[in-house]
Parts: C-alpha cells; structure tokens; sequence
C-alpha cells in the first residue's frame, strides 16, 4: 500500500480549493449579479410533451399490455389481443371515463401522436423481420391457392361491405358525404386483414413456417396491398382528386416490387456470398437505411410503409451474419417496447362509450356476422374449392378473418376524413377485436384435428402425428 505523506495531503487540498472551490464560488457571485428581473425564459411556446411525459406514457402503456397480454394468455388468447385490449382499458373507453384526471397524467393527450411515431419504427421494422423469417420454398404448388384465397378473400367481402353500407348508409354517413365513397370504405374494411397482427398470433401458435401459415401471410400481403389502393381511391373520391393518382400508385408499387425482386435482390446475394463475414458483421448496422428507406418508399408511394419493409424483408438473403444482427439486435427491441405501442395506440383513440342503445347493439352484432361470413366464409370456400381438405379450408378462412390493427389504423383514416361517424367507427372496431380474437384458438383447434403440432397458449405442444 502506497502511504501519502501528511505534507502532499496538504498540498493537495490547498490546490483543490485554490482551483476548484473558489472559481466556483466566484462564479456563482458573479452570475447573481445580472439583472434580476432578467429570468430565463424560452422565446416559443411549448411544441409538445416534456421528456418526462413521453416516459411515463411509454412506461404505462408497455406496463399495461404485458400484464394484459398475459392474462389474455391465460384465458386461451395470443398476447397481442391483450396487448390491443390494454390501448382500450388505458383509452377513453373505460380510463378516461372512470379516471379523467388520472388518464390526463398518465398519457397526456398530447403525447399520442409521439407514441404512435415509435409505434410505427416498431411495426416497420417488425413486419421486415417477418419478411426476412418468411420461407417462399413452401409456396411451390401453392401458388393457385394463394391466387384463387386472397382474390376471393377481397372481392366477396367487398360485395357484402357495399351491400350493407346501402342499409347503414342512411343512418350512419356522415352529413355531406355521398354514397360512393361510404360504400368503399364500408366494402375496404371489410376485406382488411392484419399483417402485422397476423405475423404475430402464426408465430405464438406455431405455424408460421407451416404451409397453411405461408399461405396465409401471402394472401394477407396481396390483400393489403389491394386496401390500401381501394383506400387511397376512397381518399381520392372523398377529397375530389384526379383518379390518376390511384392508378400511379398501384402502377408505383408494382414497379417498387419489381426493383426489389429484380434488381436489390440479385445484388444483396452477389453481396452476402462474396463479402467476408467479418466485414459484413461491420455493415450489418447499414442494413437499418435499407429497412428504412424501402419503408420510406412505399410510404411516399401511398400504400403504406410496413409493405416496403415486408418486401425488402422477403428479398433479402438469409442465413447470413448481416440477418443474424438483425434478428438479435433489432428483434428484441422490437417485441418488447415498440410494437405493444403499436398495438395500443388505436385502443387509445378508441371511445366504446359512444355506442349506446339496442339498436345501436344489434347494428354492432349484423357487421360483425357479415365480416366474418364475407371473409372467413369465402376464403375457406375458395381453399376447399382448389382442394384443400375443409380443416386446412377453415383454418386459412380463420387467418384471413384476423383484422387486428390494419383495420384500426384504416378505421381511423376514415374517421380522420369524415367518411365515417363517430358510431360507425366505434361498431367497426368492435367488429375488428372480435374478429381477431377468433383467429388463434380457432386456427388451433382446426390444426389440431388435421394433426398439425401447434402450440397453446400456455406453451405446450400438439404432438400427435398428422393423419
């Protein structure tokens, strides 16, 4: 042990006051003799939430959807439902209605629009990473089902959705809106089935590399992608635009696709294959732009950025180290703090209190009956027509039915624009929980009696052999 003489103990603190402690006496002597009145004050008003807030918000509404996605666990439902559940209990619906004050502090109204920014980085880099785990091989010989499901699949509930807003259309539109482009946003939520949310429950029973699993994501694919065209015609209709721009968006992301397949595809492989593993350990970080800007792209195209992010995930090379980091660095995160914001944030501008009355109810109860027949109904009816048996039918009609939260996102767009009321919206998202709260165990049982292993909620696995 080195000792230290009494006479540099000295030496020491004689310099520590010297150049510590006395300048900054000074200092403070010298800063209080400014002008008094001169407080420091910013030169704009407050643009949004504190720091603090956006914490607290975020700490809540993670807080909440894992704690309730694992209830919905425990009572047979995949975690998402629980985690879509949590954005409505902390929403006006029941929060904001029993505890105002409260709900004001725990997530200022001003800090969804912030949630719903880190919510969106979630899902985007969330659906590419399901692009990137997606395996084409098992689409060889499938591709007439996955044609003849997801065109059915659209175009049966649409008719059924345009049907039924004739009845609503009276009672529900809006003042000042006119038929047609009720009648297509009625007919598009109809055919919504979520991506993300389907990605989600296929990975948490089981069947995501399974062929009916495959399937499935690719006729959800094609389904969005034809939304979201229907959407922005509904948009171009509403907003007295040139139809022009509908046919250059779907004309734009068809040429998007075909650039990625055609042209990044090749090059990424030529890449992983020729660049040593070392350094392509080092450029993995640079794979995040890639994710980004392709997101960036169909976003600025108008279909939505997850399908940018989904098809770079699709082309790009697997079993790599640049697709090792992504998985453990990006898909972590992911899971566990962004993509429950993502779940939660329409449940937060969701208000069931609007919906009152027997009338009201039954209203509710009649879309949910036509959705679930227009698109679990017409899509097991095209499977078993190109020759599935019906369980393997069911099952797929089941998946397709999973609305989640595309449909939430496309509900509010629509109530955003004014085509839909307040009252439509509410028994639309209603329409949308129910119907993805169906997904999972019916998709299950129906695995389970064409002899697929799947797993239950609980964790355990189906292990008996297919028949």
């Amino acid at each position: 042990m080195v000792e230290v003489k009494p006479r540099t103990g000295y030496r020491a603190l004689g310099v520590y006051m010297g150049l510590v402690v006395v300048p900054v006496v000074i200092a403070i002597i010298l800063l209080t003799q400014g002008d008094e009145g001169g407080t420091l004050t910013g030169t704009g008003e407050a643009t949004g939430p504190s720091l603090a807030q956006l914490l607290l918000a975020i700490a809540v509404v993670v807080g909440a959807c894992k704690v309730v996605g694992w209830l919905a666990q425990r009572i047979g439902q995949p975690a998402v439902i629980g985690e879509i559940t949590a954005g409505v209990l902390l929403g006006p619906s029941v929060l904001g209605a029993l505890w105002p004050s409260g709900a004001a502090v725990l997530i200022p109204a001003a800090t969804v629009p912030q949630l719903n920014v880190v919510a969106q980085l979630g899902v985007i880099f969330f659906v590419f990473l399901a692009g990137l785990e997606l395996d084409t091989k098992l689409l060889r010989g499938r591709g007439r089902l996955a044609l003849v499901v997801s065109h059915v699949s659209i175009a049966l509930p649409f008719l059924l959705g345009i049907g039924l807003a004739m009845l609503a259309y009276g009672r529900f539109a809006p003042g000042g809106v006119g038929f047609l482009p009720f009648a297509l946003f009625f007919g598009v939520s109809m055919s919504i089935t979520a991506l993300p949310v389907l990605v989600r429950i296929l990975h948490e029973i089981g069947l995501f590399r399974s062929e009916v699993g495959v399937v499935a994501l690719t006729c959800a694919v094609v389904d969005d992608v034809t939304a979201w065209s229907l959407l922005a015609l509904v948009i171009a209709l509403t907003t007295a635009s040139s139809l022009v721009g509908v046919v250059l968006t779907v004309v734009l992301t068809a040429a998007f696709v075909a650039l990625l397949g055609l042209v990044v595809r090749p090059l990424l492989r030529k890449l992983v294959t020729r660049v040593p593993a070392a350094s392509l350990q080092k450029a993995a970080p640079l794979s995040v732009v890639g994710v980004l800007l392709c997101a960036m792209a169909t976003e600025w195209i108008g279909v939505h950025a997850m399908f940018g992010a989904f098809v770079f995930g699709v082309v790009f090379p697997r079993d790599n180290p640049i697709a090792t980091w992504l998985h453990d660095k990006a898909g972590g995160l992911t899971t566990a703090l962004m993509l429950p914001l993502f779940f939660a944030y329409s449940g937060l501008r969701t208000d069931i209190g609007l919906l009152s009355g027997g009338g009201a109810w039954l209203w509710c109860g009649l879309i949910l009956l036509v959705a679930v027949a227009g698109k679990l109904g017409g899509s097991a009816l095209a499977a078993r027509a190109v020759g599935e048996n019906w369980n393997r039918s069911l099952q797929v009609g089941t998946l397709m039915n999973c609305r989640g939260l595309t449909e939430l996102v496309v509900l509010n767009i629509g109530l955003d624009l004014g085509v839909l009321s307040p009252t439509l919206f509410t028994m639309l998202v209603i329409m949308a929980l129910v119907s993805t709260a169906m997904a999972a165990p019916m998709a299950t049982w129906f695995a389970r009696r064409d002899g697929q292993n799947v797993v239950d909620f609980l964790g355990h696995t189906s292990e008996r052999a297919a028949a």
